[in-house]
């Protein structure tokens, strides 16, 4: 038996790194956890939490400046930009450090500052020229942005979501391309701290929104706040301190000039510099190994690959799930098992929210499954309209034989807690008329969600058809 000199190497001390290495270190302290940049994880460093630092900013101005409605007069809010971006820094590097602090409290294995490359299945080479062997190895590199080619045409006024978390202040104009998840919420929060902001995406898509109705009112929604161009043709230059853009869509076209063109074009696997060319995997059309979403197993080797290293589900808790399955099969190898995953759920923390729970239309529609749509619109909704937040669409799908629920879409208030509340239902595995029969408070948010399940229910032909309005429970009940 060959001896290796260690059981499990990890490349990458990110979140899937970190996990991987909880879970392998409960079967073997014979681990090499290797990382050669900045430690922090992407989340804690320039991804979920400095953003969400800067959305509560901007909410907090944007709600601030709209009391009106309830016959508050609005006051004289100013936005202190270096304030702003102090706190959100502050706040950042205190969430870098719990992270630090986690890392240099591994008390087994051995954390190795380096990069490292492939120079066969089992064995790496380190920056410093030293080699080491590894009965398994985990591919936990994670992502970085992609920057189209175009787009250095802006020179140094061309930045990503990691820059923006490192302004000393906020500038005064930023063209945002890219209209998923980051583009949206950094898009929006800058517009509402007073930024001139203009947004640009590709193919109409409206983050990660796949059903037709819910897309469209949430492409109306965002329009209605700032310009938004969801597919349009562009071409940049770069004029003194100044980038320009001119664009032309089904809407005419126009030329501008903004401080920095933001790139928020999605990310790509940090997989191209770690000799994968040296090893027997088959990769996939991105360079990335091609493995199994249930073992993490690349192929029938001994190598596994885990969070967004796999640019496939880029999301923590995701990474976190992968790390650690990753870490046990590697650890136990050739014990190596299939988990089933978690049921799909995800947030945009734009206003309005947007969730997902489930199987999206996309999804199901692409798996030809016979599926029926229940729907309510918050603008009517009983305690949406109380709180002056009565925007949004919640679509909910079920199945047209078994009556399961599926999945959910949705733009509207509070919706990253409606998306848990559907996707521990669906994991459940209950049907609409069993969720139905779960209390509903009133009135409270929740009670629209039990308004789209009424209609999805008569829709199934498992329920009566739902009235119009119920005058036990008021508007939107």
């Amino acid at each position: 038996m060959t001896d290796f000199e260690f059981d499990v190497a990890i490349l990458g001390a990110g979140t899937a790194g970190m996990g991987a290495y909880r879970e392998a270190s409960k079967y073997t302290d014979r681990i090499a956890l290797i990382d050669g940049g900045t430690l922090g994880t992407t989340c804690a460093r320039v991804g979920c939490m400095p953003s969400k630092l800067l959305i509560a900013a901007a909410d907090a101005k944007y709600h601030a400046d709209h009391t009106g409605q309830f016959g508050i007069v609005p006051g004289d809010t100013k936005v202190d930009g270096k304030a702003v971006m102090a706190r959100v820094r502050s706040e950042r590097d205190r969430f870098v450090g719990f992270v630090l602090d986690a890392v240099e409290g591994f008390e087994t294995g051995e954390l190795i500052r380096e990069y490292a490359k492939f120079v066969d299945d089992h064995t790496l080479e380190l920056a410093s020229g030293r080699k080491i062997t590894a009965r398994t190895i985990i591919i936990a590199t994670g992502s970085r942005p992609n920057i189209p080619p175009p787009f250095e045409a802006a020179g140094d006024r061309l930045i990503v979501n990691d820059d923006v978390f490192d302004w000393d202040d906020l500038p005064g104009s930023v063209a945002v391309f890219g209209a998923g998840v980051i583009g949206l919420e950094l898009g929006q929060a800058l517009h509402r701290l007073g930024v001139k902001v203009r947004l640009f995406g590709r193919d109409h898509l409206v983050g990660p929104l796949s059903d037709p109705d819910v897309r469209d009112y949430a492409a109306k929604s965002f329009e209605a706040e700032f310009p938004a161009h969801w597919h349009a043709d562009t071409q940049i230059a770069r004029e003194g301190d100044a980038v320009i853009v001119n664009w032309k869509d089904d809407r005419g076209e126009g030329e501008e000039r903004f401080d920095y063109l933001l790139a928020a074009t999605g990310r790509r696997a940090n997989v191209d510099n770690i000799g994968l060319e040296n090893t027997s995997l088959e990769l996939g059309a991105r360079g990335v190994p091609i493995y199994d979403p249930l073992s993490l197993r690349a192929g029938d080797s001994h190598i596994f690959i885990a969070g967004d290293a796999t640019v496939d589900l880029p999301l923590l808790h995701e990474a976190a799930d992968e790390g650690r399955l990753a870490g046990e099969n590697a650890a136990r190898f050739p014990e190596s098992y299939r988990r089933a995953r978690r049921t799909n759920i995800g947030v945009v923390f734009s206003d309005p929210q947007i969730g997902l729970a489930g199987e999206s239309h996309k999804a199901l529609s692409d798996k030809g499954i016979a599926f029926e749509t229940g729907a309510v619109s918050f603008e009517d909704q009983g305690r949406a309209r109380v709180m002056g937040i009565n925007k949004g669409l919640l679509h909910v799908y079920g199945e047209k034989d078994t009556g399961r629920l599926l999945g959910a879409e949705m733009i509207g208030p509070q919706a990253e807690h409606l998306a848990h509340l559907l996707a521990w239902s669906i994991a459940s595995n209950i049907t609409v008329t069993e969720a139905l029969e779960r209390p509903f408070y009133h009135p409270v948010i929740e009670e629209g969600l039990r308004t789209a399940l009424r209609e999805l229910n008569s829709k199934l032909g498992f329920g009566p058809n739902p009235p119009l309005r119920c005058i036990d429970c008021g508007p939107g009940a």
